[in-house]
C-alpha cells in the first residue's frame, strides 16, 4: 500500500500552511503499510506554544477550506503537541522539546518519506 492521491493533496495543503506560519523541520512519512487506516503522518516543529497553536490553526483552516473534514484534534489547550486527524493525513505539530522527547521519526524510521513541495523562500 502507498499513500493515496487524496492524502498527498492534503499533505501539500497542510505543509504549505505550516510553512506559512513558520513551521520547521517538516517531515512526511508514508505510514500506510503499518497503519491501514492512515496514509501519511506530517511532523512539524514550532518554536513556542503560540507558534505551535498558530501552525495547527492554519493547517486546520486551509484543509477545511479545501473540503477536508477534521475527524479529531488533540492537545490544543497546552499547545505542546497538537494532533490533527484528517483521516488519511494525521498532522503532529510539536514544540521543539516534545518533538525530540517523543522521537516519532525514530519510531517510524522504516516508513518511506513522502516528498513535500514547498515554495522557495527569498533570503
Amino acid at each position: 500500500m502507498t499513500a493515496s492521491a487524496t492524502s498527498r493533496d492534503q499533505l501539500q495543503i497542510a505543509a504549505r500552511a505550516a510553512d506559512a506560519k513558520g513551521g520547521e523541520d517538516l517531515l512526511a512519512l508514508d505510514v500506510s503499510e503499518p497503519l491501514p487506516l492512515v496514509d501519511i503522518f506530517l511532523l512539524v516543529t514550532g518554536r513556542n506554544e503560540r507558534n505551535v497553536a498558530a501552525i495547527a490553526d492554519e493547517i486546520e483552516e486551509k484543509l477545511l477550506e479545501a473540503g477536508h473534514k477534521r475527524l479529531r484534534r488533540e492537545g490544543r489547550e497546552e499547545s505542546r503537541w497538537i494532533l490533527l486527524d484528517f483521516g488519511d493525513l494525521v498532522v503532529h505539530v510539536f514544540h521543539e522539546q516534545e518533538r525530540v522527547f517523543y522521537g516519532l521519526e525514530r519510531l517510524w524510521k522504516d516508513c518511506p518519506v513522502v516528498p513535500i513541495d514547498l515554495p522557495a523562500h527569498a533570503e
